[in-house]
């Protein structure tokens, strides 16, 4: 029959209901004497989000979203037997995406390689071995692609500078140290496609003339690990790794390292000390890995969304890529969206596309009842964006002329229940945490206006204290070692920027307009409203409110610690926030 049928894994209300609809499946398949002649893969990525258990059928590609166990017979029926859809579940594929890197995820199973040969695998690499080197940098320069991991430099240029490097050994590293809160774009993609990544790392260490390849994945991603493992094992018994790669006179091989999860490791050079065996702190640059790198030999490095382009571009061309996207901004990108929105999951969008389309056309807006006040893109060293610019393109320049950056691809949602001081001083806690503390800047400065936002978002802050704010965030700006320090300061000058108002509601009124600050919020019963339930009695940690069902109740002001609990149970909203 030669049908393939894959799951992507969910976890509903605390239940893993795909385990569930996976027995069941199984089950259904071993009665019908159809257990050799179907595969039934679980994955991570499938193309849908946000829409309960979902399934794709393969040859037919029947994409099934909300599948409940009662499903499943009818499935094998139809679909199995008949090759015929399950109209009552199925769902089109969303036309607003283009998947080039995501483009195997939920389509492959990622530990078998002979069904990511089957999709084009390993081609591009056949295809650039009887190519000279420089010719493949060409290809690359032309198909516009630049780094996913932040920065955006143009990849080809990168391969081209370490090519040129003199050295005796050079090395080629995959950064897989995903950091960012909200993002597992780079895990996906391991997961789910690591050949494409292996592929992508093989053809760059032949085009910079290197042999050694390094993995450097963050420890808590177990499943990468494991199969980018396997795949290295399937590499080798393929002669795709090793010496006289595909009969060329090609040699090249690949390890893991594992990161420990600081997330000052993503920053290149303190990723090279962290796999020298040194501790992670970043260097000054020049000079750049590509001159002196890992062990002191040139060295390039590239996230695992770039490595994962590669293939498809060198097998397809460098004008066909280049043909997406903006003038500036070549390609797709990958975004993990997430937050106060309907459907969180993975996008992979062209250069281009509008925010509104990515938080409203894919994501489906804010959850009921709620509005979308703004996106945060590029993790902690992201700003913020209002939805009053939600019509400006995903693209490096754009977002960074909104006071953002693209960075790896975080996309997380804020609603109106999201007050952006609270939020920057998240973000710059989150920094300060991860700082290694080698530069002053850094150090010093994230601790001082970590301390600032405190005071501000508890009801203590001054004018001065904003003032202060802006000219340390100005000054981690220029002086900082590396990117983290830099670029720190984000989320707290976008937000001053842009929501000004509300940081002088917290200094000047005392009052944080979302009522998210816990120190300058109010909780009060409306004795109009109250049906005396007490459900706010018993929900209350603390035993700050008082009364019984015949004469009301009150809350204690000098005992309230500003949960919300009250407020949260408190059907007939008789509890007034403030």
């Amino acid at each position: 029959m030669g049908k393939t049928v894959f799951i992507k894994d969910t976890t509903i209300g605390g239940k893993d209901k795909t385990r569930d609809i996976y027995g069941i499946l199984l089950g259904i398949l071993r009665e019908r004497g159809l257990e050799n002649e179907v595969q039934v893969v679980r994955v991570v990525d499938i193309g849908v989000y946000g829409q309960g258990v979902a399934m794709r059928v393969l040859p037919e590609n029947f994409l099934y979203s909300h599948v409940e166990e009662t499903d499943i017979a009818g499935i094998v029926e139809q679909s199995l037997l008949a090759g015929k859809p399950l109209a009552a579940k199925l769902v089109a594929e969303d036309s607003k995406q283009l998947r080039i890197v995501l483009r195997n995820c939920g389509v492959i199973d990622p530990e078998k390689i002979e069904e990511y040969i089957a999709r084009d695998g390993y081609q591009a690499l056949a295809k650039v071995l009887g190519d000279a080197p420089e010719k493949v940098i060409q290809e690359m320069k032309a198909s516009g692609l630049r780094g996913r991991g932040g920065a955006g430099f143009p990849t080809g240029l990168k391969w081209e500078f370490t090519r040129k490097s003199p050295g005796d050994q050079k090395y080629i590293i995959c950064n897989g140290d995903e950091g960012d809160p909200g993002a597992y774009m780079d895990r996906s993609v391991l997961e789910g496609d690591p050949h494409s990544v292996i592929e992508g790392m093989i053809i760059g260490g032949y085009a910079i003339g290197a042999s050694k390849g390094y993995f450097y994945i963050r420890a808590e991603y177990p499943l990468a690990i494991e199969r980018i493992e396997k795949a290295i094992k399937q590499c080798h018994e393929s002669g795709l790794l090793g010496k006289n790669i595909l009969g060329s006179s090609f040699n090249f091989d690949v390890e893991i390292r594992l990161g420990a999860g600081a997330f000052v490791c993503g920053e290149e050079t303190a990723l090279i000390a962290s796999i020298e065996g040194k501790r992670g702190y970043p260097s000054p640059r020049p000079p750049f890995p590509s001159v002196k790198g890992l062990w002191g030999k040139p060295t390039c490095i590239n996230n695992v969304e770039t490595l994962a382009n590669i293939p498809v571009i060198l097998f397809k061309g460098g004008a066909w890529f280049a043909g997406i996207g903006t003038a500036s901004s070549k390609g797709t990108k990958v975004f993990a969206v997430t937050g106060k929105v309907k459907n969180s999951g993975l996008v992979e969008v062209p250069m281009g596309t509008t925010i509104e389309d990515i938080v409203y056309g894919i994501g489906g807006g804010a959850m009921p009842g709620k509005s979308v006040k703004a996106i945060q893109t590029g993790g902690p060293s992201g700003g913020v964006i209002p939805k009053e610019y939600f019509r400006t393109k995903v693209d490096y320049e754009s977002l960074q002329q909104m006071g953002s950056i693209m960075g790896s691809g975080g996309m997380i949602v804020m609603d109106e229940d999201d007050c952006m001081a609270d939020i920057a001083k998240f973000y710059l806690g989150f920094c300060v945490d991860e700082s290694c503390g080698k530069c002053a800047p850094c150090r010093i400065g994230g601790t001082q206006m970590l301390r600032l936002l405190k005071k501000v978002t508890e009801g203590e802050g001054t004018p001065k204290d904003l003032d202060q704010l802006e000219q340390i965030s100005h000054a981690m700006q220029k002086a900082s070692l590396c990117g983290l320090g830099q670029t720190a300061a984000n989320p707290v000058l976008s937000t001053l920027h842009y929501y000004r108002a509300e940081y002088d509601a917290h200094v000047n009124n005392k009052k944080c307009p979302a009522c998210k600050c816990a120190k300058l919020v109010r909780f009060l019963i409306l004795s109009e409203k109250c049906v005396k339930c007490g459900m706010c009695f018993k929900a209350c940690p603390v035993n700050a409110i008082s009364g019984n069902r015949e004469s009301g109740y009150l809350i204690d002001q000098t005992k309230c610690i500003r949960c919300g609990q009250c407020f949260e149970v408190c059907k007939p909203r008789a509890i007034n926030r403030s």
